[in-house]
């Protein structure tokens, strides 16, 4: 079954809002020299897998922190893009992960005292950080910029207006995705 956020209501009145809010810009949108029009869109982040991404950015513009198998809701503003989808369009995004986010949860000290802050620090040393530059799935209206975080360190980027669970919106991954035990090698290039 299909992960929904929020409710379809809910969803439906974000995306109205979102939609009434970018026409309400549209006459702010930059244009590049190619006369394409540029808007801001905000930004949610998925986490598929097991990791918590602490923070993550796209095109140098913050999205929210994600806990482990959970996304969404949360929109921080924003990351300009065309009007609508150009072939060829990418985003880079950049994002730090930690693979143990529930380890602090047992630690017998107590919370924010110097003992816990000299493991916190010592636990800190084992996130990982990333920078892909990936392709954004084809839109017909700019909405939300969603970033998907998939085992392996994969990503993948939408920004139109269906929401994630939606028939509609472009990837159907399971938020409950576990990493393999080898991850597939790219050649470089």
């Amino acid at each position: 079954m299909p992960y929904y956020h929020n409710s379809l209501v809910t969803r439906l009145i974000a995306a109205l809002i979102a939609s009434a809010l970018l026409t309400l810009n549209a006459c702010s949108a930059q244009s590049s020299g190619s006369g394409v029009r540029h808007l801001g869109a905000p930004i949610e982040g998925y986490s598929h897998t097991s990791d918590a991404i602490n923070r993550f950015s796209v095109n140098g513009n913050g999205g929210p922190n994600v806990g482990p198998h959970q996304g969404g809701g949360k929109q921080n503003c924003c990351v300009t893009l065309p009007i609508t989808w150009q072939p060829g369009l990418t985003v880079v995004v950049e994002w730090e992960e930690d693979p143990d986010p529930l380890a602090y949860g047992s630690w017998p000290e107590k919370m924010f005292t110097d003992a816990w802050n000299e493991r916190m620090a010592e636990h800190s040393k084992k996130y990982t950080h990333h920078r892909v530059e990936v392709e954004v799935a084809h839109y017909d209206a700019l909405g939300v910029v969603n970033v998907h975080f998939l085992p392996c360190n994969q990503v993948k980027v939408t920004a139109g207006i269906y929401g994630f669970g939606h028939p509609q919106y472009p990837y159907t991954d399971s938020l409950n995705m576990e990493e393999p035990d080898q991850c597939p090698t790219t050649p470089k290039d």
